[in-house]
């Protein structure tokens, strides 16, 4: 019988540098495996986190990119930039030796809670079929839409004017240097991102990381699954449920599921739209299954073969 494919999440800590796509290149050339990609983008600049979903797993990505992050952010006060960062052209320089850390306290704190942002014209954003930075590249004005953004804390961890370091934690889709420049125009001075690294996605942190300086030997010498963690580590968030052998089968056959109560019963109350992790009686995920509250039926989101 052939072994089952390999599939699970590396948690990577990249360097600066590389883009994202550098890092998912290197793991599939050294893996062997194609079907493979990451959730959530790092700005080549950026360090840290940087979840690689190879195999079936990529098919879990929308769900890890939900996530909540947390990042280290380095902000330069008294310039701005085209990009956000150090990397862009000077647009403004200000005055920001009367920024006090009580001033600088109080503007952050206007960031937290569900905020309006404005992507930078320099990102991957599509407007008109093309990627943003494209275009912003040619000098072609870029307007883009502001978005919803969900900062859940920011943290002031040091003040040395013009240099702030701050911790965010955040949800999807949020723009640091985004952030930092609105945190300089809110200051009356100007602002850009010094420095960033993803220090925490959901239960993936850096410090559990491995660096490609680690794992590029590793698989070389073809004993990189060490490093592997399976599929339902990012999906612990979600409650689980057992299915009866019976249950499982129909699960793989597209069918709706009628589980029962005594199988649903650590679940609490039971709400339309509630997805699970579905686990075969041999404790390996089956699936991610949603209530539907008309007929009492369970659906499959995502449907999993075994994995090695």
């Amino acid at each position: 019988m052939p072994e089952a494919p390999a599939c699970g999440i590396l948690n990577v800590n990249k360097p600066s540098g590389l883009t994202s796509f550098d890092v998912v290149r290197v793991v599939k050339r050294g893996s062997g495996i194609n079907k493979a990609g990451h959730a959530g983008t790092l700005d080549p600049a950026a360090t840290g986190v940087l979840l690689v979903c190879l195999g079936q797993a990529v098919r879990i990505s929308e769900y890890l990119m939900r996530l909540p992050k947390t990042y280290l952010a380095e902000i330069t006060l008294g310039i701005s930039t085209t990009t956000y960062d150090a990397e862009g052209e000077v647009t403004l320089q200000g005055d920001f030796s009367r920024v006090s850390e009580g001033d600088l306290l109080r503007v952050l704190e206007g960031f937290v809670g569900q905020i309006e942002q404005t992507p930078p014209a320099f990102s991957a954003i599509k407007t008109g079929g093309e990627r943003a930075y494209r275009l912003a590249r040619r000098g072609e004005a870029v307007a883009l839409k502001p978005r919803r953004a969900d900062i859940y804390a920011i943290r002031l961890l040091k003040f040395e004017s013009p240099s702030v370091e701050v911790e965010v934690e955040c949800g999807k889709g949020t723009y640091i240097r985004s952030l930092a420049h609105d945190i300089g125009e809110r200051l009356g001075c100007g602002g850009h991102l010094g420095s960033l690294g993803r220090t925490r996605v959901g239960p993936f942190d850096v410090a559990d990381g491995v660096t490609l300086e680690q794992l590029e030997p590793r698989l070389a010498a073809g004993d990189w699954r060490q490093h592997l963690l399976p599929m339902d580590y990012g999906l612990m968030h979600l409650p689980a449920v057992t299915l009866h052998i019976e249950d499982e089968k129909d699960l793989r056959h597209g069918q709706a599921l009628h589980i029962d109560e005594d199988r649903t019963a650590s679940l609490g109350e039971v709400l339309p739209g509630m997805e699970c992790r579905a686990y075969a009686e041999d404790g390996s995920l089956a699936g991610i299954i949603r209530y539907n509250e008309e007929g009492g039926l369970w659906r499959a989101r995502k449907v999993f073969a075994p994995c090695a």
